[in-house]
């Protein structure tokens, strides 16, 4: 499918780069014949930051995990529906929590859901889940996933924090 040229991105035309990228990238495509099965049975979640090249950084191929993201890497209930398809559909066992060095979760409060009422008039029903210690919301969301009556496989769930200066993963005791 390709896109008329009276498509919008934006001012910058950013997604219409994407898609002009996709089309190259789609000349190229050949199936690799995968199925959606994760071949190392693991499911890594993570931030969202584009400072994390996640695949690189743990280096992973296509097809090795499922690769979650969100605002902090924290596990909402969101992921845990997610993480509960991919243990009971398609075979995980594994979790990998990642969250990071400087992260933007730790510069806002839960008063960004305020600000979104008084400017939209609507209160977003979701929590912003801010926070201040990196650990401790690495701690927290091992405890989510360990917890969660939905996920089948919570006995190996390990946490870390990526340094966005050196690149290096620091794991997280649960404790």
């Amino acid at each position: 499918m390709t896109t008329s040229a009276s498509a919008s991105s934006g001012s910058d035309g950013t997604i219409d780069r994407l898609v002009e990228a996709n089309e190259r990238y789609a000349d190229k495509f050949t199936d690799p014949g995968m199925d959606a099965r994760p071949v190392l049975n693991v499911a890594v979640v993570a931030c969202m930051d584009a400072r994390i090249d996640l695949h690189a950084a743990l280096g992973l191929h296509l097809g090795d995990c499922h690769t979650l993201r969100n605002a902090g890497g924290v596990v909402t209930d969101d992921v845990i529906r997610s993480l509960a398809i991919s243990q009971r559909a398609l075979g995980t066992r594994s979790v990998v929590l990642i969250h990071h060095s400087n992260c933007g979760m730790e510069m806002i409060t839960e008063e960004f859901r305020h600000e979104l009422e008084l400017e939209v008039g609507q209160r977003p029903v979701w929590p912003v889940e801010a926070f201040k210690d990196v650990d401790q919301d690495v701690r927290q969301s091992m405890e989510r996933v360990r917890t969660s009556p939905f996920l089948l496989h919570t006995d190996d769930v390990r946490g870390f924090v990526f340094d966005v200066k050196t690149g290096r993963l620091r794991e997280i005791d649960p404790a």
